[in-house]
C-alpha cells in the first residue's frame, strides 16, 4: 500500500466523484509534467445521503456554476443532478462519500486518477488512505459542461492537513462518462478521468494489481508508438476517442479552431507561434497552477520548453463543446531532445471562446 509520506509529497486534490492525489499543472499546455485499510468515521457523516432527482433547482442555488452552459437533454439533466448531489454529499466526510459511491457507481465502474486506472474498490482504498491525512472542502463550481453521456467539470477545493491544520487551495478537472441504467439503478458513472499523469503516478499505481500495472504500461506504450495520419482531414488526423455531439455553428467553429491548433502545434514552434495570434485573443489569460500568463508570456514558456523537449499532440480522449465553452482531454508524447527518450502524457483544458469574424478566439484557458 502507498505510504502516507508518498501521498502527501505532492499535495492532495480531491474530487466530487472520488479522490486523487494532487498533481501540478503543466508549465505550458503540453509539457508533461499493504496494510489493511480501515474506513475512517467522520463526525460530519450524515444519517441520510442526498440522492433525490427532484432537488436540482435547490442544489443549483446552493452550488451555482460560475460559467453555466446549456443542459437541455433528459440525460444531461440527470447528469447535472448527480454532480450537484455529489457536491452536497462530499463535505460530509468519508462515510458519506462511500455511501454516495454505492449510489453513483456500479461494481464495474472505473476511475483514472492522475493517469492510473483504478477499480471501484481500489478507488475507495485510495480515498480512505488520503482522507486519513487531509480534510477536503469544496469551493466554487467553475464549469459543468455536459454533452451526450459525458460531463467535464472544473471546481475549486481547499485541502486541510489534519496534523498541522495547514490549508492549501487548489482546483480539480474531471471528465466523466455516465449511463442511464433505468429506474432501479438510475444514472451512474461508467468511467471517469480525474487529473493528468504526474509525479504521483508510481505511488498511485501501488493500488493496482501487477496485471493492471502491466496493462497500464502497455496503454502508454501504445500512445508512444502511435503514428499521426498523413492527411489534410483534421478530424481524421486527430480523432476523438469518445465523440460527443457538435451540432451548432458555434460548436463547429470551436471544433475547427481546436483542430487547427493541434496541427499548427505539431508543425513546430515557429508555425504555432504565428498561428497563436489567430487562435488566442490578444488579451488572453492562460491559467496554470503556477499562475496566469499573457499570450506573450505563454509563447515564451512554450519556446523555453521546446528547447529541451519535443512535444507532439496525438489524439483526443474528449472534446466537449457547449455554448461558448470547450473542455478537451488529449494525449501527448514528450521526447527529451538530449537523451531521445520518449514518454506519454495527457493534458486537460477548459477553453472560453468568443466569436471573431467568421471564426472564434480563445479569451481564457485553464490547463492541467
Amino acid at each position: 500500500m502507498m505510504k502516507m509520506k508518498k501521498i502527501m509529497a505532492t499535495g492532495v486534490a480531491m474530487l466530487i466523484l472520488g479522490s486523487a492525489v494532487g498533481c501540478d499543472d503543466h508549465v505550458s499546455s503540453d509539457s508533461e509534467s499493504s496494510s489493511e485499510n480501515t474506513g475512517i468515521t467522520d463526525e460530519k457523516a450524515p444519517s441520510k445521503i442526498s440522492n433525490s432527482y427532484e432537488n436540482t433547482k435547490e442544489l443549483i442555488r446552493k452550488f451555482p456554476v460560475i460559467n453555466p452552459t446549456p443542459i437541455d437533454t433528459e440525460l444531461g439533466k440527470d447528469i447535472q443532478n448527480r454532480l450537484l448531489n455529489g457536491f452536497e454529499n462530499w463535505n460530509r466526510g468519508y462515510d458519506a462519500w462511500k455511501a454516495w459511491g454505492d449510489i453513483l457507481y456500479t461494481e464495474d465502474s472505473l476511475y483514472n486518477v492522475h493517469g492510473v486506472k483504478l477499480t471501484l474498490k481500489e478507488y475507495q482504498d485510495s480515498m480512505n488512505e488520503t482522507l486519513k491525512a487531509s480534510d477536503i472542502q469544496m469551493g466554487n463550481f467553475n464549469n459543468m459542461i455536459v454533452s451526450g453521456d459525458w460531463a467535464a467539470i472544473r471546481y475549486d477545493i481547499s485541502t486541510i492537513n489534519r496534523k498541522t491544520s495547514e490549508a492549501v487551495d487548489g482546483s480539480v478537472m474531471e471528465f466523466v462518462r455516465f449511463k442511464d441504467y433505468g429506474d432501479k439503478l438510475g444514472t451512474r458513472v461508467v468511467e471517469g478521468w480525474a487529473g493528468t499523469k504526474g509525479a504521483d503516478f508510481a505511488g498511485l499505481s501501488s493500488f493496482q494489481t501487477e496485471e493492471e500495472k502491466a496493462a497500464q504500461q502497455a496503454a502508454l506504450e501504445k500512445i508512444i508508438n502511435t503514428s499521426i495520419p498523413d492527411t489534410s482531414n483534421l478530424e481524421e488526423k486527430y480523432p476523438v476517442a469518445y465523440p460527443t455531439p457538435i451540432d451548432t455553428e458555434m460548436a463547429k467553429k470551436i471544433q475547427s479552431a481546436i483542430l487547427n491548433d493541434f496541427d499548427n502545434w505539431n508543425q513546430g514552434y515557429d508555425a504555432w507561434t504565428t498561428w497563436a495570434d489567430t487562435y488566442y485573443d490578444s488579451n488572453m489569460q492562460y491559467h496554470t497552477s503556477a499562475g496566469t500568463m499573457t499570450l506573450e508570456k505563454y509563447k515564451d514558456a512554450v519556446k523555453d520548453a521546446a528547447e529541451s523537449t519535443d512535444v507532439k499532440r496525438i489524439y483526443f480522449d474528449n472534446m466537449l463543446i457547449s455554448g461558448d465553452w470547450a473542455a478537451i482531454h488529449y494525449r501527448i508524447t514528450n521526447q527529451d531532445l538530449t537523451t531521445g527518450k520518449k514518454t506519454a502524457g495527457d493534458v486537460m483544458q477548459f477553453l472560453h471562446f468568443v466569436e471573431d469574424g467568421n471564426g472564434v478566439k480563445v479569451v481564457e484557458s485553464w490547463t492541467k
